[in-house]
């Protein structure tokens, strides 16, 4: 495994940072493909195996689930002082009928002493390393979100702060409200980055690097469409609704970028996944793609792909192919 900074802070991480959305109990969240304890205990016993130090997940996975799977067996396979947990807030935690419970959504002060309690308790740790912001909100000032964070930060509750999807804009006000005040700024950006999606490349990952922002792209391999045969289908591209809504206004142009990516990973005898990853890996600013794994094998060929080494001509024909997208992602 490879270790660099998290950004310009002194938090070392793995290259790779495993995506917990995969882990939950399937029957009490919106994801029926999601992993239970039983079956997720390979998977993040692999991850530490291989050198991974560094966890992502959100309390609005798996209802909180994902949470107390991830704080249990982490405990289980390491110390707390040798890994990095990142979560997120901004999404309740569950959906009551006819939608969110009043304060158990969006960025308020009130939310966030809420939920960053609600997750340290279901992960069994007294801190977060990285606590992230899921999503803008419109209906907080932004000061108000930047003070309540700094608060918690001071508080001990939290290591360092980061955001998510959003536009490039809203991350420089977000910054300056911090800096103005002498508050704790977002020392990361977990945005949306693969093959089939690079609107980002326009304003955020510009931004980012000359302000020494980490990277954290997630969805590196389009949820697992780009480790794959165009077409081809599994039991999550077959239910999941988000999923679908990310992809499905683009599938000819997205299809065409697939197949190079399938004509590289055959002329080189790799699976299609390091390919994929490798490219993402290579962009100028990535601290550690965010990759998710059903399978303790797939973390082999996400490791296995810090050593591909893609060249220029091969980046070519990767790109070649990609179209404009609308902007997505920020729901």
């Amino acid at each position: 495994m490879n270790y660099i900074k998290l950004g310009s802070t002194g938090l070392d991480i793995s290259r790779l940072c495993l995506g917990c959305m995969t882990f939950g109990e399937p029957d009490v969240g919106v994801h029926e493909w999601t992993l239970g304890e039983s079956d997720s205990r390979p998977i993040i016993k692999r991850a530490i195996e291989q050198g991974i130090n560094f966890f992502d997940t959100a309390n609005s996975y798996s209802a909180g689930t994902s949470e107390l799977i991830v704080g249990k067996l982490l405990k289980e396979f390491t110390r707390r002082e040798e890994v990095v947990i990142a979560t997120k807030l901004f999404f309740p935690e569950r959906m009551l009928e006819g939608g969110a419970a009043p304060n158990r959504k969006g960025l308020s002060r009130k939310a966030i002493m809420t939920e960053i309690d609600a997750s340290l308790t279901r992960l069994g740790t007294d801190y977060v390393d990285l606590y992230q912001i899921h999503r803008w909100d419109y209906d907080t000032p932004i000061e108000e979100t930047m003070e309540a964070l700094h608060d918690i930060v001071k508080a001990g509750k939290v290591r360092y702060i980061g955001a998510s999807s959003m536009f490039a804009w809203q991350f420089a006000k977000a910054q300056e409200v911090a800096r103005a005040n002498r508050w704790t700024p977002f020392v990361t950006m977990q945005n949306y980055v693969n093959l089939l999606y690079r609107e980002e490349e326009r304003e955020m990952i510009p931004l980012c690097r000359d302000q020494g922002v980490g990277l954290l792209p997630w969805s590196p391999l389009a949820r697992g469409r780009l480790a794959r045969s165009a077409g081809e289908q599994t039991k999550r591209t077959e239910t999941d609704s988000f999923g679908k809504s990310l992809y499905a206004a683009t599938e000819d142009a997205d299809n065409a970028v697939i197949g190079a990516v399938e004509r590289i990973a055959q002329a080189r005898a790799l699976p299609m996944a390091r390919v994929a990853l490798a490219w993402v890996l290579a962009k100028p600013g990535v601290a550690a793609p965010i990759v998710g794994a059903s399978k303790a094998t797939q973390l082999d060929d996400a490791v296995a792909a810090l050593d591909v080494r893609l060249t220029d001509e091969e980046i070519d024909v990767l790109e070649a192919c990609y179209v404009p997208h609308a902007v997505v992602g920020f729901e």
